[in-house]
């Protein structure tokens, strides 16, 4: 008569739990923050020219200082980094002002990848003619008929919305949130708000550095703020979180 053995499990093949990346994550999100914002605020002060500057006063002051053809790059972390730093600081306050957090997340998140999906990012045409040698002609008929287009309008638009409306509502959640220093809140909410209408570039780079202020603070409270308020723990696949 055959008997049923119940087999042990070895302990040598049991399943290992999978890694807690919870501080991982949080430290990512802190370092990344207020990247963004520091890098175009440098932008907009080192540059030449305002942000409304036509193609032609744009061109005319990089040829004149072809060196300062390499501020592009600092547009890069910009378009790379601030929908995830934005992220960082909806994960923040989430939960301790989950309606501000809700619709300036969803404001800001959103009008930052409709508008980077359908803005021109890096390099523009400027920098194609003084570091590229692109015809000035050609390029300026380019950028002449992409700022006139219907969906530069759009995502333009878009974007607006997602600086000003968007940080303003996300930097009251973390006002409101007081998990970071009220100075934090203050100056996300006005760095973004106040962007668009600063007069000059220097001013709104200024604005815009007074924003990265706001992103460091939500990363010194991601820094401040425990595994276990910051995620639920990890769990095996297959099997949902809190389940015996």
């Amino acid at each position: 008569m055959s008997r049923t053995h119940q087999q042990v499990p070895d302990a040598r093949t049991a399943v290992r739990p999978p890694a807690d990346l919870r501080r991982l994550w949080r430290t990512l999100l802190a370092v990344v923050a207020p990247l963004p914002m520091l890098s175009m605020g440098l932008w907009y002060v080192l540059s030449p020219v305002d942000g409304d500057a036509s193609f032609e006063e744009t061109l005319a002051a990089y040829t004149a200082d072809p060196g300062r053809a390499w501020l592009v790059y600092l547009t890069v972390p910009f378009l790379v980094l601030l929908v995830p730093a934005t992220a960082a600081v909806v994960l923040v306050v989430r939960r301790h002002a989950p309606r501000l957090a809700t619709a300036g997340g969803l404001i800001a998140v959103g009008g930052m990848i409709g508008g980077f999906g359908i803005l021109p990012g890096a390099p523009d045409p400027v920098h194609l003619v003084v570091a590229g040698g692109l015809d000035a002609t050609s390029a300026s008929r380019v950028a002449a008929a992409m700022e006139s287009d219907m969906l530069t309008l759009v995502g333009s638009l878009l974007f607006i919305l997602g600086v000003t409306v968007g940080l303003l509502l996300l930097g009251i959640a973390l006002w409101r949130s007081q998990l970071a220093p009220a100075w934090a809140g203050v100056a996300l909410a006005l760095g973004g708000f106040t962007h668009p209408f600063m007069p000059g570039h220097v001013a709104a780079g200024i604005g815009l550095l007074l924003a990265a202020v706001g992103y460091a603070g939500a990363g010194r409270a991601l820094l401040r703020t425990s595994d276990e308020d910051f995620d639920l723990p990890p769990a095996r696949p297959g099997r949902a979180s809190g389940t015996a």
